[in-house]
């Protein structure tokens, strides 16, 4: 049997004992509507598929894997926190150690608390947030993704004010009714919908980089703004990091903007891709949480000892070598001036975004800024990009909706490849 036929059988295998074949929706690849990668093995800035197909990799796990895949540095804090038991169930030296790195790099966060993910991160600060205030609304952003809790697959309905709608089955209408949306980068929509619910919303929370819809920066004063508002009524601002947290800068995007929010979420990055998240922020808030106040949240994992060990040998190598975010900045720019030229070059109707280490191509002939503009862009010219770069060797997220995630892992070398492929796609584009 071949390495094809083997990973055809796989496949097969998968989809009859596992939903859709997979463990979360975009690794089945349905907005590119092509056979999903399978992934055997990975290293710097390549992955391995099992039919042996090997690739330029710009998901890197959707953006923890700053240094690219399985870095010296990271095996070894992992073996040999391994050595020692993979969890206990106890506090351990390790747990701390990765707090204070986290809470001396971060604006405003006095206490924090680990948890295993992102979306438990976001559902437990929006708990404690909503304790703190005795307030029951929360206001999130149009495109803004902060997983998959209840109270977060919401969008706007037809008009700002109007009824919010699901984005999932399975969601409690009175969840929905709780839950706010505005559009991202309008100020005025938001001093909108804070009038109108004056004195009845606990937190607002925010992507400050979005990077769920393609990587979309705000607008200048936009952060200052929000940060402006919610204080005048008294709103927990929530800054989801999950994706910017240390991937922009040291400081996350908090520091990046000088923009003090008043709790804060990180999930995988802290933990080097292995699964983790924690949420934190001011000291008077984080104490409503227990064992100290009334907001339950727990977790048997939370704090696990493989994931400590990765988080304190990648924000040790992150704090004591910072040519580490000039090597990302000056990887994701390259990207961005070379695939603007062959834009040009081929007329492809195409625009790049991009913020220090995160980059994105729009199939859109216009400058993306909202949530709107994103929805104008062709995803079938980008399902034919998407197809013919793998065709030559590079592995894009399966969706146009993602972010492009360089590593230090990615030299001069990879990304020269990536455009030499860029080109050659985009000449058959048209």
């Amino acid at each position: 049997m071949t390495r094809a036929e083997e990973k055809q059988q796989l496949l097969k295998r998968s989809r009859e004992i596992m939903v859709g074949g997979v463990n979360s929706p975009v690794r089945a690849f349905g907005d590119v509507d092509c056979d999903p990668v399978i992934v055997t093995e990975a290293k710097g800035a390549y992955v391995t598929d099992m039919s042996g197909e090997k690739y330029i990799d710009y998901v890197c796990s959707y953006g923890p894997l700053i240094f690219g895949h399985a870095p010296e540095h990271l095996l070894t804090g992992v073996a040999a926190a391994l050595a020692k038991g993979t969890t206990y169930g106890f506090t351990t030296p390790s747990e701390v150690e990765l707090a204070e790195l986290i809470i001396d790099a971060y604006p405003g966060c006095d206490k924090i608390r680990m948890v295993n993910s992102g979306t438990e991160a976001t559902m437990s600060a929006i708990r404690a947030a909503r304790g703190f205030t005795g307030r029951d609304k929360i206001l999130k952003f149009e495109g803004c993704y902060h997983g998959h809790s209840d109270s977060l697959l919401v969008k706007s309905g037809s008009g700002l004010l109007t009824q919010n709608v699901p984005t999932s089955k399975g969601i409690v209408r009175e969840l929905i009714e709780k839950t706010l949306v505005c559009p991202y980068n309008d100020l005025d929509a938001l001093k909108t919908m804070i009038e109108a619910n004056k004195g009845e919303i606990a937190c607002v929370i925010i992507e400050p980089v979005a990077g769920n819809m393609g990587v979309l920066p705000p607008d200048e004063g936009y952060l200052a703004g929000v940060r402006e508002l919610t204080a005048a009524d008294d709103i927990i601002l929530i800054f989801d990091e999950v994706i910017t947290g240390f991937r922009v800068g040291y400081h996350s995007a908090a520091g990046l903007y000088d923009i003090v929010p008043d709790m804060v979420c990180f999930g995988k990055i802290i933990g080097g891709g292995l699964p983790v998240g924690a949420y934190g922020g001011r000291d008077e808030i984080m104490k409503m949480v227990a064992p100290l106040g009334p907001v339950y949240q727990g977790g048997t994992l939370s704090g696990n000892p493989l994931a400590m060990a990765a988080g304190i040998a990648n924000l040790k190598l992150l704090r004591d070598d910072p040519s580490v975010y000039e090597k990302l900045e000056q990887a994701a720019l390259y990207l961005d001036e070379n695939i603007t030229s062959l834009c040009a070059k081929y007329d492809i109707p195409a625009v790049t975004s991009r913020i220090k280490g995160m980059f994105c191509l729009f199939f859109n002939d216009k400058p993306v800024h909202s949530y709107r503009d994103v929805m104008n862009c062709d995803c079938e010219l980008y399902k034919r990009f998407f197809e013919g770069m793998i065709k030559e060797g590079v592995l894009l997220a399966p969706s146009q909706f993602e972010a492009w995630f360089p590593s230090a892992a990615h030299d001069r070398e990879v990304l020269e490849k990536t455009i030499t492929a860029v080109e050659k796609v985009f000449s058959r584009l048209k």
